[in-house]
């Protein structure tokens, strides 16, 4: 419809805004103000590259991957931004990979009970970037294998192997940090 009419590219920008919002706040922490800039610039790169837009692809991980690219330049020019997420979004990654590797419930409860807001951050910044992105993009964004493909531009077996060796690294670092999982 916003091909056809300019007007409606407000409906786009209505149904998107929040979900973008929180995922420029999750790559990478920074402000409120930071974030809405970021957010105007990818609405403003979108409507202007709208005629390019693959329909072969879904919508969502067109500008989620526009998204992704505008974060990650902001990021590159103030590296002063901390690379820690939220305490939530921290608890939520947590109880992702949680249930993905089965841990058990005392693990879980001991990991509520015993780690810190930075204990967490401190954890989860010991991995690269493109590992943090890709567990943000599968447990925070529940995006499937395909739409993260189309987001970080990577082949699906290079995004499954990425996404593989991720959860392999997360899982190192809470062994090393002395929580046992089976």
């Amino acid at each position: 419809m916003a091909l056809k009419n300019a007007d409606d590219f407000v409906f786009l920008i209505q149904r998107y805004e929040k979900r973008l919002f929180i995922y420029i706040k999750r790559l990478a922490k920074i402000s409120d103000g930071d974030a809405e800039d970021i957010l105007q610039e990818v609405f403003i790169k979108t409507y202007e590259n709208l005629n390019d837009y693959d329909t072969d692809l879904k919508f969502s991980s067109w500008i989620y991957r526009i998204t992704h690219n505008h974060t990650i330049s902001f990021y590159r020019k103030n590296k002063k931004a901390s690379q820690t997420l939220s305490l939530e979004d921290n608890t939520m990654l947590l109880e992702k990979i949680k249930s993905e590797f089965n841990l058990k419930d005392k693990i879980h409860n001991k990991i509520h009970n015993k780690i810190q807001k930075e204990e967490i951050s401190h954890l989860l910044s010991k991995l690269d970037k493109k590992y943090r992105d890709v567990l943000i993009l599968k447990y925070l964004e529940d995006k499937n294998y395909r739409e993260i493909s189309n987001i970080l531009r990577k082949p699906m077996g290079t995004t499954a192997t990425l996404l593989n060796r991720a959860k392999e690294k997360f899982r190192e670092i809470l062994k090393n940090n002395h929580f046992k999982y089976e």
